[in-house]
């Protein structure tokens, strides 16, 4: 496989100005105040599940709109006191699984909060279980385009949305120390995470692995694969629409969530990645207002990164962190 972008050197210098609007704040500090006024309550069930070495429950808890958005909640069993939290997000397509499909962050001693993400899950695991009950206007087939017309109506106003409200929830676990919470995800839930770790309260730790969802106009200028691509294609029929659309996605942009990150930030980033270029994840990197901050390269991977290889870095680097 060849270097998709640019080269090492060039990317730790690269900081893209991303258009930040004037109402950015105001328009967050909105949109998070309505999804908390409308309510919703909270619920945790014992999952049905054959595990019996750790505590695996069904989370529901209300994400935008009060409306309910579902996780698995993983950890170890008769666990001395409250534990560090890890909330951790999806990438493009899937969804929160089966209960058990995914238990490092448990056994390592964590509470694992798995979200789902609204309206996906079947593109590949083990499939997902929250709805998106919202319309949209014109859109490629996936989630990039959705209600990209207006920043009030796009589809990743409601999931950074309960992206947050998963941290809300998850600090409220009788069984979560609200000190030492972590959000990470990959690919899309990396970027996720990003925003999350800027407009979340109580977040100690950012661990975005090969983040997508950051500057938007270089992902759609030089992506080969993979939702960046679909904003090539919307803009290659919407032709009058690229100033408009851009605009929206600011917003949603992680340079400018990355500009308001002061928590420490561990990153990741493949260099042949065909899927997320690594420019478009180290715009955010580069913008990070964190003083503790690292990137791990991996200069010969593609879009898997460093797979359990890096998720072995991730932890040693929480456990310093959260001095466990």
């Amino acid at each position: 496989m060849p270097l998709t972008d640019l080269t090492h050197a060039e990317l730790l210098a690269y900081r893209p100005e991303v258009e930040q609007p004037a109402d950015f704040d105001a328009f967050w500090t909105k949109t998070l105040a309505e999804a908390r006024a409308a309510g919703g309550e909270a619920v945790l069930v014992p999952a049905e599940t054959p595990i019996t070495q750790l505590i695996v429950e069904d989370f529901t808890f209300p994400g935008f709109g009060g409306e309910p958005v579902k996780a698995w909640v993983t950890r170890p069993k008769e666990a001395d006191g409250p534990l560090p939290a890890v909330v951790q997000y999806q990438g493009y397509g899937g969804g929160r699984g089966l209960p058990g499909d995914n238990t490092l962050w448990a056994l390592a001693g964590y509470v694992h909060v798995m979200v789902d993400t609204r309206g996906q899950g079947s593109r590949w695991g083990s499939g997902g279980a929250t709805a998106d009950p919202h319309g949209a206007g014109p859109a490629v087939p996936g989630f990039m385009t959705r209600g990209v017309e207006n920043p009030d109506d796009y589809y990743y106003r409601r999931v950074f949305t309960d992206a947050v409200r998963a941290v809300d929830a998850a600090r409220e676990l009788p069984f979560v120390d609200r000190s030492l919470l972590a959000v990470t995800g990959g690919s899309q839930g990396g970027g996720i995470a990003i925003a999350a770790g800027a407009l979340a309260e109580g977040v100690n730790a950012v661990l975005p692995d090969v983040a997508f969802l950051c500057a938007y106009r270089r992902g759609a200028d030089v992506a080969a694969d993979g939702p960046f691509v679909e904003l090539a294609q919307y803009l290659s029929v919407h032709r009058d629409r690229v100033d408009d659309v851009f605009r929206t996605l600011s917003y949603f942009d992680g340079v400018n969530f990355a500009r308001r990150i002061h928590a420490p930030a561990l990153f990741s980033v493949g260099l042949m990645d065909t899927i997320v270029p690594p420019s478009t994840t180290f715009a955010a990197y580069n913008h990070l207002a964190s003083a503790d901050r690292t990137i791990e390269v991996y200069a010969f991977n593609d879009h898997e990164g460093g797979g359990t290889r890096h998720w072995e870095k991730q932890a040693r680097w929480l456990a310093e962190r959260f001095a466990r």
